[in-house]
């Protein structure tokens, strides 16, 4: 049974002989092993092509930017994951990184989506509009802890200007906060997942890899975190307290 396109039986990413591997094109022996930091590399192989400078220096920016806030649901998941069957390293690190999604971590991707049709429309007030129509929330905007600003939006969004990179997808960004008070009533700080695909957007990261950045940064702090669980485990302790804290209010047998 013939399901989907399969005219186009072709990969451009990898291929390998008895004697070289090749990737983008670039020996990946010759070329890249002990020459290229693994940013380049990650920007390479997901673009095909080599970053620019400023290219590079966001794309660490938001990696260090995003990789780790704490005791954040996906880690919460990964230690617990990870006291239960630590046989299965590998297991916490897919139960951190299945709940990247459009609440928590992979919220960029919803915000990088929601600045591309701001850029489309040039009518971000209208945008805005609608999501609340729709009782949804705005991406991008509003923190639980930083509510009075979030220092990674601000400081990515400082060196954007500083480094003159600034383009559509940024402007958006401010027209979305600057629309906000008359379109819901009250002012929301920029977050993380805002000021990030507003940068990488208008750096010339792909739309369609956005969350890739959110699973790429995260993945290092999950494996710091399981390290240190195994060092000074934490994750059943976490269960426990999370059991204490709910209350039962189903009905009692008879």
């Amino acid at each position: 049974m013939r399901i989907g396109k399969q005219d186009a039986p072709f990969t451009a990413i990898c291929t390998s002989d008895a004697h070289s591997i090749t990737v983008r094109g670039h020996d990946l022996v010759g070329e890249i092993i002990g020459n290229t930091d693994f940013t380049s590399y990650f920007w390479l192989l997901v673009t095909g092509q080599m970053p620019t400078e400023k290219q590079k220096f966001f794309a660490n920016a938001v990696l260090c930017a995003i990789a780790e806030h704490g005791l954040v649901p996906s880690v919460v998941a990964t230690r617990m994951t990870y006291a239960a069957a630590p046989e299965a390293f590998h297991g916490a690190v897919a139960a951190g990184l299945l709940g990247c999604g459009s609440v928590v971590l992979g919220s960029a991707e919803v915000a990088g989506r929601f600045l591309a049709q701001v850029v489309e429309s040039n009518d971000p007030a209208g945008e805005v509009k609608a999501l609340r129509a729709e009782k949804k929330a705005i991406p991008g905007f509003g923190h639980p802890q930083h509510s009075e600003g979030d220092p990674r939006a601000n400081l990515l969004l400082k060196l954007a200007a500083d480094h003159g990179i600034e383009g559509a997808h940024i402007k958006a960004l401010y027209a979305i906060q600057a629309a906000l008070p008359e379109a819901i009533g009250r002012s929301l700080p920029i977050n993380v997942n805002g000021a990030i695909p507003a940068v990488m957007l208008d750096v010339g990261f792909p739309l369609a890899a956005l969350k890739g950045i959110s699973l790429l940064a995260r993945t290092a702090s999950l494996i710091a975190h399981l390290q240190e669980e195994t060092e000074r485990p934490i994750g059943f302790i976490m269960s426990g307290a999370g059991a204490a804290a709910i209350d039962y209010d189903g009905p009692n047998h008879a």
